[in-house]
């Protein structure tokens, strides 16, 4: 981690008639952190991380990912950032190389770049002898891993986690958590959204939201203390039961 901010929050908001869902949130983020987002359902953690993969536009504030303002230059956020999401963007019935190459293509990489890429991923993940499986056929925790390498694919500088272990058992969640250290040691920004409070424990800094609004933002040992907490469980216990609304 560095101290160079690559994900910078000023005032965002976003509201939905006289529903305001994000309400004034201001953060940062910094290069090569493992920063954990967390909020009960409804509390708008969603809708941050939409405006900020510049899927939605802001009714107010601003905020830049990579350096590129999500209002105004949203394309270019885009290509500079992974996405996956606990549904995972993958082709059922395409073998894994042939996601692998399908989604190179749309990063903009060159065939020879995507080939080498293709080699060196399925050696690192231990899945050559699948090369040519369907991925339909994969187990839950391959697919996870093979989804997460899809959205690092082209090195963005930052990827977004939406709730990425829903789903899968304790061992494939600690394993796909080894897959994110990798990528922040490496340099790339980690923004994962989880209602798993062990796994917030991982993280370098965490937030959590209540009613649109972050109400507490530190390390988890600084929470822990600020909130006489045992584990992050207490933490967001504590916080979450202040909330006034719900899904």
């Amino acid at each position: 981690m560095t101290d160079k901010v690559v994900i910078k929050a000023e005032g965002l908001t976003k509201q939905f008639g006289d529903f305001v869902a994000t309400d004034h949130v201001t953060f940062e983020v910094h290069e090569g952190e493992i920063f954990g987002f967390l909020g009960a359902n409804g509390a708008g953690k969603t809708t941050a991380m939409r405006m900020l993969c510049g899927l939605s536009q802001p009714s107010a504030g601003k905020a830049s990912v990579a350096g590129f303002d999500v209002a105004t230059q949203h394309e270019q956020v885009k290509r500079h950032i992974g996405y996956m999401s606990q549904k995972f963007a993958l082709y059922d019935d395409l073998t894994v190389e042939e996601n692998l190459t399908f989604f190179g293509g749309i990063y903009g990489m060159s065939p020879k770049k995507v080939k080498e890429k293709i080699t060196d991923l399925l050696t690192e993940l231990g899945f050559e002898s699948e090369r040519k499986t369907m991925v339909k056929s994969l187990p839950l925790g391959w697919k996870q891993k093979l989804a997460f390498s899809l959205a690092i694919f082209h090195d963005p500088r930052i990827v977004f986690l939406d709730e990425p272990t829903g789903g899968v058992d304790p061992v494939t969640r600690r394993q796909f958590w080894e897959l994110i250290y990798q990528a922040a040691d490496r340099g790339i920004t980690v923004f994962v959204t989880t209602h798993y409070m062990d796994e917030a424990e991982y993280c370098d800094r965490v937030s959590i939201m209540v009613d649109g609004k972050i109400e507490a933002l530190d390390s988890p040992a600084n929470l822990k203390r600020q909130f006489n907490g045992n584990s992050m469980y207490d933490v967001f216990y504590a916080l979450a039961r202040t909330a006034k609304r719900g899904d």
